[in-house]
């Protein structure tokens, strides 16, 4: 089988495995004795997510569900990466399981329901994880590395998004300026990235090291993947030179050149220090 372009090697898929299942058999011990290796390392599995976010195990219990959420998560189901083959029937595994865990959730938290941000993270689970783990994986994302966000007002999301742009003014502020200028708030691009983990804005590949990260520091990852994002798209005189409304900007922020988002040079652009963790270490949910 040919590999898809900008796919790492298979020898070194294979490496990444053999390495993080010894890890992963020792876990306690590789998180005492080696957690800054384990933050920075690459090709992080499945197990790594569940074990750094799961607190305790039960079993999904079977329940009807709200009709309302059911019929609203109905709707979305067949938007959840329509083109990966886990997700193109509605009749498969993969869309049955997505609304039944999706369904879940709304049960297990009804006073929140189903947000649809929830939709393409628990799809992510899902290909990478049986169904009972990823449901762990997606209540602890919302309730621990990311409260509020999917709740029906979306405080958190929409506080963080100011806070980015704080930062954003400190970090690149000619970027900053254009966005004020031309009105380009937040809301307008940081809270979809935010919300979904960059799941709907970046490569697979490079999705799933951001992931790594992101189980294993928490939400000021995303702070740092955001500020990449902005100042590869809008960073220079050059890059602003064409936008000259939102429409542009916009434009710009959604088709940064593809070879700038693959996994190793996007990832050496993160590990640059583009955002200093002194100062995320105000936000309360870190």
């Amino acid at each position: 089988l040919e590999r898809e372009e900008g796919l790492p090697p298979l020898e070194l898929l294979r490496r990444r495995e053999s390495k993080w299942l010894e890890m992963t058999a020792h876990w306690d011990k590789t998180m005492a004795r080696r957690y800054k290796k384990v933050r920075g390392a690459a090709g992080g599995p499945a197990r790594m997510w569940h074990q750094s976010s799961l607190t305790q195990g039960t079993e999904l219990e079977e329940a009807p569900g709200t009709q309302q959420w059911l019929e609203t998560i109905e709707k979305d189901i067949h938007r959840q990466f329509p083109f990966h083959e886990m997700f193109l029937s509605p009749e498969g595994h993969g869309q049955r399981g997505l609304l039944q865990l999706l369904k879940a959730y709304t049960v297990y938290r009804p006073q929140e329901g189903y947000c649809q941000a929830q939709g393409p993270i628990a799809a992510m689970l899902l290909m990478h994880m049986p169904a009972e783990q990823a449901f762990w994986c997606l209540v602890q994302i919302s309730e621990r590395y990311l409260p509020g966000y999917y709740s029906p007002e979306m405080e958190a999301v929409l506080l963080d998004g100011e806070v980015f742009m704080a930062l954003l003014r400190r970090v690149c502020h000619r970027a900053y300026k254009h966005l004020q200028k031309h009105n380009v708030g937040p809301m307008l691009f940081v809270t979809e990235w935010f919300l979904c983990l960059f799941c709907r804005t970046l490569p697979f590949p490079t999705v799933l090291r951001i992931w790594d990260a992101f189980f294993s520091e928490g939400v000021k990852v995303l702070f740092r993947v955001g500020l990449v994002l902005v100042r590869l798209a809008l960073g220079s005189g050059e890059k602003l030179r064409d936008c000259v409304g939102v429409v542009e900007t916009l434009e710009k922020l959604r088709n940064i050149p593809p070879e700038q988002l693959q996994e190793d040079a996007f990832m050496a652009e993160l590990k640059g220090g583009c955002c200093p963790t002194s100062w995320l270490g105000h936000l309360t949910h870190i």
